[in-house]
């Protein structure tokens, strides 16, 4: 079926293979993945991108750099097409799920001791549907850019467009230098790293200054961009870091030395998806999140 300006029906006008096209090509950053990704020439996806901007009088998809973006109205309609595709979908197939990825981001720790059951769970569950779990260095972990379906984010969230839900609470450690001084410590205190160099994860992170009260604020920090940094800054001594529990164990490092941090306020998880209609299996996704840190929760 070809739709035109209208909604009428046109012989030129723009089908649904014109959204996934686009889609593809949002998701991918990149028209050859998209078009292996659709199984169709890498000539035949920019044709029908260029058709869909032609007919929508916008241009998408900036072309001037190496790897594509999306121009401020390409952001806007990716939310639409998404949309459009997916009741298509759920009007052809009403009774069953899509049977391609739904792809849960995050920017560290996923859902920390939750991950493995999750995980485990949904392959019993829904073995059709395959749940990928993508870390991806943004504060929404590529939610608020549609890389994801679904995101497991850690602390408070602000991007506009999201529904978020706290799945449970974290508290907060320190990780100091293995070597280092306060790695001989078994707990620590808010105050005691005050007088070090606090490494901040910027990008993705959840730690700033305004964790230590006014009187007591860390003299000095190293700003990083991703978890990976984060952890070499500290094995090298070069500073201290604080952050969920869960780090401990999904990032354990043989220079860093995780202790407890007594006096600060813990840490909220959240599964959060965009407020527009998604991936058919979203609601599922949120009840398994539920019930496994019900049932392991609860022992």
């Amino acid at each position: 079926m070809s739709i035109g300006r209208s909604g009428q029906s046109a012989g030129r006008g723009i089908e649904v293979r014109h959204l996934r096209a686009f889609l593809a090509v949002a998701d991918e950053s990149n028209v050859t993945r998209a078009a292996a990704r659709l199984r169709l020439t890498q000539p035949a996806v920019s044709r029908t991108l260029a058709a869909l901007e032609q007919h929508l009088g916008v241009r998408l998809v900036d072309r001037s750099t190496h790897h594509l973006a999306l121009t401020p109205e390409g952001v806007v309609f990716r939310d639409k097409a998404a949309a459009a595709v997916a009741a298509f979908d759920e009007a052809l197939d009403s009774g069953g799920l899509r049977h391609w990825p739904l792809r849960l981001g995050h920017a560290w720790s996923a859902f920390g001791p939750y991950t493995t059951p999750l995980l485990r769970r949904w392959q019993e569950l829904y073995p059709r549907t395959p749940l990928e779990l993508l870390r991806i260095d943004d504060r929404t972990a590529g939610l608020t850019r549609g890389e994801v379906d679904a995101a497991l984010l850690r602390g408070p969230v602000e991007a506009p467009g999201l529904v978020t839900e706290v799945l449970f609470e974290e508290d907060r450690v320190a990780a100091v230098a293995a070597d280092g001084p306060l790695a001989d410590r078994t707990a620590l205190r808010l105050t005691d790293l005050a007088g070090e160099t606090v490494v901040l994860n910027t990008v993705s992170g959840t730690t700033t200054v305004d964790l230590w009260p006014p009187s007591a604020r860390p003299a000095a920090t190293l700003t990083v961009a991703n978890t990976d940094d984060w952890l070499t800054a500290i094995a090298a001594g070069r500073g201290v870091g604080v952050s969920a529990a869960s780090t401990a164990g999904m990032h354990p490092h043989p220079g860093v030395a995780y202790r407890p941090l007594a006096d600060a306020p813990s840490v909220p998880v959240l599964l959060a998806r965009r407020d527009v209609p998604g991936h058919p299996a979203l609601p599922d996704l949120v009840a398994l999140a539920r019930e496994v840190v019900g049932r392991d929760g609860g022992g």
